[in-house]
């Protein structure tokens, strides 16, 4: 079994309810971090986002992780619209503990993630190994917004 991260992301609807349902349906979910309200980075005019990371204990390569990302982007009918639009939820393959992919639809570890304090500032609660060193760019904002077990009624 592997060490990974999903990063997790809503700003359409029940934001929250997206994130709690998409962490119900990972079945090798060992942990999630807090909840995070954060800006929108690009892209056009769009609310706020609730961003989270999830660690898994998994068996499934890059690849397949990926494939389940999309498979939770689908059961949140999440629409492809604009590059950066808004969107029910977004799923990303941040971390897997010995792989590097370089390819053009999937690249692991992920290639913003040490740009993106919604992604590091959560990573960190987890894996502070892989945030040994970031430093905050300030750039946006990206508030804790709560804890996962306090929002949701319970962990994974």
């Amino acid at each position: 079994m592997t060490r990974a991260f999903l990063g997790l992301g809503s700003n359409m609807g029940d934001r929250l309810g997206y994130l709690k349902d998409a962490v119900a349906a990972i079945p090798e979910c060992v942990a999630v971090s807090g909840v995070y309200e954060t800006d929108p980075v690009g892209g056009p005019d769009q609310g706020l986002y609730l961003n989270a990371v999830v660690e898994l204990d998994t068996g499934r390569s890059a690849r397949g992780l990926l494939e389940l990302c999309r498979m939770l982007e689908a059961l949140a009918e999440r629409v492809r619209e604009v590059r950066w639009g808004p969107r029910t939820l977004d799923v990303d393959v941040l971390w897997v503990d010995g792989e590097q992919v370089d390819e053009p639809d999937l690249v692991v570890p992920h290639p913003r993630m040490l740009e993106r304090a919604f992604v590091m500032m959560p990573l960190g609660e987890l894996a502070p190994d892989l945030a040994e060193g970031w430093a905050d760019p300030e750039t946006g904002g990206c508030r804790r917004w709560g804890d996962w077990d306090e929002l949701t009624g319970g962990a994974c």
